[in-house]
């Protein structure tokens, strides 16, 4: 299987048109032959760990009157919906799918990007206040292991 390693996310990316600085951009990548909409499907169907994870986050979250588990469904109606993923797509095209929401908090979004023969993966995140900050710094230990783990499971269903 392909190692996942630290890519910065290409700059024909749709999500770069959202940076201003001070936002926070991380990505990751593994060689790969799947579509982007394939790999983000594939990526963000999370295990049952994450799920949990993401159960007790919801209900620590909850008294703040942040979005839940509820909010993050794409099954929506919308055309992308089906995808097994909790977020719904904000941008798609033949080498990008964007997911995303945006809360009181923060705003972020998830790019899988198609960059030659690896898939890209970045989160990018915009925080509107003091609560935005003190949620992204107590959940970035989560976010990196929870996004190697989307990568891994990507390189292992590729062909290459």
């Amino acid at each position: 299987m392909q190692a996942v390693r630290k890519q910065v996310l290409p700059e024909q990316s749709e999500l770069w048109s959202l940076f201003t600085p001070g936002d926070f951009v991380d990505g990751y990548s593994v060689q790969s032959d799947l579509a982007p909409f394939d790999a983000m499907k594939i990526g963000l169907n999370m295990p049952g760990w994450v799920k949990i994870l993401m159960g007790i986050r919801n209900a620590i979250v909850a008294p703040f009157g942040l979005k839940g588990g509820k909010h993050l469904n794409t099954d929506n109606g919308s055309p992308d919906a089906g995808t097994g993923a909790i977020f719904p797509v904000t941008y798609r095209d033949e080498t990008e799918v964007i997911v995303g929401i945006d809360d009181r908090h923060l705003d972020f979004r998830i790019a899988v990007h198609r960059d030659k023969d690896r898939i890209v993966m970045a989160a990018w995140v915009r925080t509107h206040n003091r609560l935005g900050r003190i949620y992204l710094t107590v959940i970035m230990p989560f976010h990196i292991l929870i996004v190697r783990n989307c990568m891994k499971r990507i390189a292992r269903a590729s062909a290459v």
